[in-house]
């Protein structure tokens, strides 16, 4: 059974200037949860007019709050929406795609993607192995990535790079300058 959980003070004004007296009103649905929807009585005697389910909650108490949260401009709405019913929008079912995935990123994006925060060589080289440890450390592992696909220190296609962590990530990048510079 529904009940009317909240009348409005102030009065709701269609866009035709005729007045209408607003009420939260809920009930509880088959599924055991609570509903709740915008009743607008008509000043001029004419039938009421109901809003769409506008919430569904958990409980009576947690409906009732909702009412309380209503305000001026939302009433309106829930006017507008009565008065002008949205039209049901039907769509095709979805067909088969005709890719296995999306498209690759233009080649301008992937050389973008792999641009890298620093060169490892230049840090090893002037610096040593452990500033370079140090450095990379404090990248995060898109950055290592971007290191790795930018100077090659690693076959994208024998490694996945995306299931390895920062250390992990830091150690192929120490090794491989590693093994370059002997």
């Amino acid at each position: 059974m529904a009940d009317v959980l909240l009348n409005y003070e102030k009065p709701v004004i269609g866009d035709d200037g005729r007045s209408y007296a607003a009420r939260a009103c809920g009930r509880e649905n088959e599924n055991g949860l609570w509903e709740g929807w915008i009743e607008l009585v008509p000043g001029d005697g004419s039938p009421v007019l109901r809003s769409e389910r506008e919430t569904t909650q958990p409980n009576r108490a947690d409906t009732e709050y909702w009412a309380t949260g209503i305000t001026p401009i939302y009433l309106e709405g829930a006017l507008r929406r009565t008065l002008e019913p949205r039209e049901p929008v039907f769509e095709a079912p979805p067909g088969e795609p005709a890719y296995d995935g999306p498209a690759p990123p233009p080649e301008s994006a992937r050389v973008a993607r792999a641009a890298a925060v620093l060169d490892p060589f230049s840090v090893r080289t002037k610096s040593g192995e452990e500033v370079l440890r140090r450095e990379l450390g404090a990248l995060r592992a898109w950055h290592l990535r971007n290191i790795v696909r930018a100077y090659g220190l690693a076959d994208e296609h024998r490694q996945d790079l995306e299931s390895l962590g920062e250390p992990e990530l830091v150690e192929l990048i120490i090794s491989a300058t590693r093994a370059r510079a002997t």
